[in-house]
């Protein structure tokens, strides 16, 4: 979702630049492209990190737990691999979190015939980073390490109240 969210803001740029009507934003809008551009990429790369984190969570569960040796190496891993389960979907947080603000610049200066477009890919990134704050969220409530738990839960509170603002923003300017 955030992926599409960054694809729809660059769809925006694609339909803007080039038009007699938008020459003064043009230069923007060619920034913004790359901006976007770069940011779908990371957060596709994301789908596989995401991937990867979870099969490392369930190996860890998957360890033998007989002796009292092998059940400490377990929890010990159990917990890394949480701790890296709960990173992925923080950066792919911040990563929506810069999608929204992007689409605002398509939905402010691109193409009107195509400014729904920059409403769809406000609320797909919303959608993105609500989706992302579930997976840290349920990683966070089994973390042993309370300074880790909070200190990722603090920093995706901050990012969900920025942005709430925003998406209610650009969806009204979208509307209006």
């Amino acid at each position: 979702m955030g992926a599409q969210s960054a694809a729809l803001t660059s769809m925006v740029c694609n339909l803007t630049i080039g038009k007699p009507a938008y020459a003064e934003v043009e230069e923007e809008m060619k920034e913004l492209l790359a901006r976007s551009e770069t940011l779908r990429n990371s957060l596709t790369d994301m789908i596989k990190a995401d991937i990867d984190v979870f099969d490392r969570v369930m190996a860890a569960y998957g360890l033998p737990k007989q002796s009292d040796e092998q059940k400490t190496a377990r929890s010990v891993a159990i917990q890394e691999a949480l701790k890296q389960a709960t990173d992925v979907p923080l950066k792919c947080a911040r990563a929506c979190a810069e999608a929204i603000e992007m689409s605002r610049t398509a939905a402010e200066k691109g193409n009107t015939n195509v400014i729904s477009d920059a409403g769809v890919a406000v609320m797909a990134g919303y959608a993105a980073l609500k989706s992302a704050a579930l997976n840290v969220y349920i990683n966070v409530g089994v973390i042993k390490d309370k300074e880790f738990a909070d200190s990722r839960q603090a920093e995706l509170e901050t990012i969900l109240q920025g942005a709430v603002l925003a998406v209610e923003e650009i969806y009204q300017l979208v509307k209006d």
